[in-house]
């Protein structure tokens, strides 16, 4: 261990608070690993062994550590300015990044975008708009949402509760706006009519839903709960924080039913994962509800909305996607994760869960039964796979697999051969 790794470690356990960890645990059990730096699809630590980042980043990166464009975009914005209010003021690069977003949906859909910090405030944006946007449009007694159980939405109070996992969310949950969960299409059409009424909006993850082990919906799904939608007045927000930029194989994956939502949130890959931006796109009609005297002002925002530099990298990374035809390289390397995860051949293995580039791959005991939560299973073999150079971490059980987009076949191949090593070494 290098003199500099010693003591990042030893500044880091006794200062840091780390998110999601139980540090009881966490700090006995294993060597903590630093990262220092990264390359394409790869990182690396205090003593510069290579790691394959098997979730990009908790599911940020796109194109790669240290893309030379998006570098270069940085830097080129550096030389003009790092950050100015939004607040009464605008600048260029986020002009220029709402129009580019705005412009992935048809004319006259998606036409205003209002800039974040992450995923969280994405989603509280859009559930306050969509509070103050029936306050000011004659229907004040919907104040509710319709969420999903097990569903993931942020941590903010408001988008904590209308998450659905209970170790999570379960002790704020009195503190946050009023929700009816549902589990599935069948549940919702079966809602009493007074809870419809109450309700401002629908919230719900396309395609597939992250926090609940990377479990897909049913194919035809979204477009049926957007018709449920338009039958019953209510708004529909589509948290596409986890599957926008590319990782469903589509730009988003509400394209890929054909589905505009009344709000569409965005964060994690927005800038390709080298800074902290989400939107909140919505209507024209929306935004006209905010028009006015001051009473309808939208009064929410943050210090570092539309931040320049992070505008600019996404609008690079924008550029990428398109001069490289990222995503038609896509199912090829989706082709790819899937064969890898398959090849995995243990009795351990209870099921391969995919959408495009983003998988989980869950463990379960021979007989189907869940191993308890004291044996941590999908932790350990996530341990056990730092030996052989892949990083990801588990949800419950279900191991992550989602690479950066930029990642070869060969390189994701590489990854899932590490992954099935350390389920073997774990499951002896």
């Amino acid at each position: 261990m290098t003199d500099s790794g010693h003591n990042w470690r030893s500044w880091d356990r006794r200062h840091c608070w780390h998110p999601f960890t139980q540090h009881a645990e966490w700090a006995s059990e294993r060597e903590e690993l630093i990262l220092i730096r990264g390359e394409g699809p790869w990182l690396f630590d205090a003593e510069e062994r290579r790691y394959f980042d098997g979730n990009s980043s908790i599911w940020t990166n796109i194109h790669g550590h240290r893309h030379p464009r998006l570098d270069a975009a940085l830097r080129a914005q550096l030389d003009e300015v790092a950050h100015t209010s939004f607040l009464g003021f605008g600048n260029p690069r986020a002009a220029e990044l709402a129009k580019r977003l705005t412009a992935f949906f048809p004319s006259g859909s998606l036409e205003r975008v209002f800039f974040s910090d992450d995923g969280s405030t994405a989603i509280e944006v859009a559930v306050k708009m969509a509070i103050q946007f029936r306050q000011q449009s004659g229907e004040p007694k919907r104040v509710g949402f319709i969420a999903f159980e097990n569903a993931y939405h942020g941590d903010t109070i408001g988008a904590a509760s209308l998450g659905g996992v209970s170790v999570f969310f379960d002790r704020f949950r009195s503190f946050g706006f009023p929700v009816t969960r549902v589990n599935s299409l069948a549940d919702l059409r079966a809602l009493p009519g007074d809870e419809v009424d109450r309700a401002a909006a629908i919230v719900l993850e396309p395609l597939i839903q992250g926090v609940n082990e990377m479990r897909p919906w049913p194919e035809g799904q979204l477009a049926e709960i957007r018709s449920w939608c338009d039958e019953h007045g209510v708004h529909l927000i589509l948290d596409e924080v986890m599957t926008g930029f590319g990782r469903t194989g589509t730009m988003f994956a509400c394209q890929q039913e054909e589905v505009i939502p009344d709000f569409l949130c965005l964060a994690k890959g927005l800038t390709g994962g080298y800074l902290p931006l989400a939107a909140t796109l919505t209507t024209g009609r929306v935004f006209d509800a905010f028009l006015g005297g001051r009473e309808r002002t939208l009064n929410y925002g943050h210090s570092y909305t539309a931040n320049q530099l992070g505008c600019a990298v996404a609008l690079e990374s924008l550029r990428v996607f398109e001069e490289d035809r990222l995503l038609d390289k896509l199912p090829a390397r989706a082709e790819a994760l899937a064969q890898g995860l398959k090849a995995i051949a243990h009795p351990s293995v209870h099921e391969v869960r995919q959408c495009g580039l983003i998988a989980g791959l869950e463990l379960r005991k021979e007989s189907g039964e869940r191993f308890s939560d004291r044996e941590r299973m999908g932790e350990r073999v996530c341990a056990a796979a730092r030996a052989h150079g892949l990083l990801t971490r588990p949800v419950r059980d279900t191991i992550v697999m989602m690479p950066p987009l930029c990642s070869t076949e060969e390189e994701i191949a590489g990854a899932c051969t590490a992954l099935g090593e350390a389920v073997k070494e774990v499951g002896e």
